[in-house]
């Protein structure tokens, strides 16, 4: 299951499977040992775990054991939760499964026993301790493989800290409880440590799936979390830090990373992020932190298989998987950013395109109705066809279920829509001309039409047309003061009410989970659970 990772992430990585000490790894003791085990430690297999908990749920493949006993691989999927969290809360998506949960999701009711936030919590938790393990263990073995190892510790507390808010902090393996952190001292040490370990990470270089490295994270990565945690730094700490948002995204619009632009055969640049061959067909220009996929080698039903599967229904386009699970569409807000008024009846993603002026608008209204009136029913709501596992060269995949398109994580766009937005409030809500400039490049690279000034709430549209259903909307939402608490800014049945109706602020932050709570007594509910 972990062989894509280990020869891509790695190559040199000896093929343990185990992620953790063998007492034969090899007879030249390049490896360190376990001070407290006196084993050695597989420190490649060890950093190859680091990055493969975000994108596996195990190490026995799709129907294999869960990394975290007691859990589901669905439950505590990486992205799946990612997305449940921050897409099936908001005003882009919307589930008609019944799985516990779901409708908690879809309605902004959840509490502190909430299953997939519970599993999501965990899958973060576990990313923190195996890097926790790898520095404690491996720290000497290589400086940047070590940088690295520090980054992704810190990016799944970021996502810990900016989901979960104050929560617990430890930088080493322990079985004493972990000490609860603020959301301020969170903010404080994530960049500072982003700012030190960034110095030793490799230099920012776009690659290919056959290139060395490919998978892994550079320097473009850190600036990218970096100009992330700024952009929200008003949300997290109360205090803007504009200039430095922009400052460390242009470091990435200045780097090897670009905006994918030349499409193929019949498609777009913009589709061909999300496509089987994304690694390979040119679109991974962009991907600064892609997560690998590969149906014959990777196979997970939480991270791509999981966005073309929930999406799709077998009256569809095809696919690239047999995989048709048809559970979540698009609210009618989120198709109003493409189609103000009279979005198109009957209509293939082709011809959605034309229609919207904009080659992001992969929608699919055939059969279905613009309004969710009822939620258990799939048709009613526009279906997504933005993910798909086919080759834009015509080539036939690993596997007819599982898929080898990559998730592009973190990619070059963010930049960008992050450098306008930051360069806007810096002055005064007016965007400048660098700031539009970026827009324009979005924009143009989806063949949409260019627009002679951008406000504010064009550009927390611009976010949602780029970047549905990868993970975000809650944050910008939040950043808008559109999320939880009084706003002007209502979508179908938010707050269950089909009509949409606000829900309290303090669900801005979700509920430490109860049996962390149970089982830590250093720590104290958020506020409002």
């Amino acid at each position: 299951m972990n062989l894509r990772y280990i020869k891509q992430i790695f190559p040199a990585a000896l093929l343990f499977l185990s992620f953790g000490m063998s007492s034969c790894v090899n007879d030249l003791d390049v490896n360190p040992k376990d001070p407290s085990t006196n084993m050695t430690v597989d420190a490649d297999a060890l950093f190859n775990k680091c990055y493969a908990n975000m994108a596996l749920a195990g190490n026995g493949g799709a129907d294999g054991d869960c990394d975290i006993d007691g859990l589901d691989g669905g439950t505590t999927g990486f992205v799946r939760q990612l997305f449940n969290a921050n897409e099936l809360t908001t005003d882009e998506a919307i589930c008609c499964w019944g799985d516990e949960g779901i409708p908690a999701f879809n309605f902004n009711q959840w509490s502190a026993s909430h299953p997939m936030l519970k599993g999501f919590y965990y899958r973060l938790y576990f990313g923190v301790t195996i890097c926790n393990h790898y520095l404690e263990v491996c720290s000497e073995h290589d400086a940047t493989m070590t940088a690295e190892v520090r980054f992704l510790r810190a990016f799944y507390y970021y996502h810990l800290m900016d989901c979960f808010g104050n929560i617990p902090f430890l930088t080493s393996v322990s079985s004493n409880a972990a000490s609860q952190a603020t959301r301020q001292e969170m903010y404080t040490w994530l960049e500072e440590e982003l700012l030190e370990c960034v110095q030793d990470m490799s230099e920012p270089r776009a690659k290919k799936s056959n290139d060395a490295g490919y998978g892994r994270a550079d320097k473009a990565a850190a600036w990218l979390l970096l100009a992330r945690l700024y952009l929200n730094a008003e949300v997290y700490t109360g205090t803007p830090q504009w200039t430095k948002a922009a400052e460390y995204a242009k470091y990435v619009m200045e780097s090897s990373y670009s905006l994918h632009k030349t499409g193929a055969a019949n498609y777009s640049a913009y589709q061909m992020l999300f496509m089987g061959d994304n690694g390979e067909n040119g679109a991974s220009v962009e991907a600064i932190l892609p997560l690998l996929q590969d149906g014959a080698q990777t196979t997970s039903w939480g991270t791509t298989l999981f966005l073309i599967a929930a999406t799709f229904k077998d009256d569809m386009p095809a696919s690239g998987t047999s995989e048709a699970w048809a559970g979540v569409r698009a609210r009618p807000e989120f198709v109003s950013k493409f189609f103000p008024t009279n979005a198109p009846e009957e209509a293939t993603p082709e011809k959605m395109v034309i229609e919207a002026n904009d080659d992001r608008a992969l929608l699919f209204s055939k059969g279905r109705t613009l309004s969710v009136d009822n939620i258990g029913e799939f048709t009613n709501g526009f279906s997504v066809c933005k993910f798909s596992n086919l080759y834009s060269t015509g080539a036939t995949p690993h596997n007819s279920k599982y898929v080898d398109a990559d998730f592009f994580l973190m990619r070059a766009a963010e930049a960008y829509l992050t450098y306008a937005e930051a360069t806007c409030r810096a002055n005064g809500g007016t965007v400048t001309t660098d700031g539009k400039n970026a827009i324009d490049e979005i924009r143009s690279r989806a063949n949409a039409a260019i627009r002679s000034s951008y406000s504010l709430d064009d550009i927390l549209d611009e976010w949602s047309r780029e970047f549905y259903y990868e993970g975000r909307r809650r944050i910008d939402l939040i950043r808008f003061n559109r999320f939880g608490g009084t706003s002007d800014y209502k979508w179908q049945w938010k707050g269950g009410v089909q009509n949409g109706t606000n829900f309290s602020s303090n669900l801005n932050i979700f509920a430490i989970p109860d049996t962390d709570l149970n089982t830590n007594s250093n720590l104290v509910q958020n506020p409002g659970y």
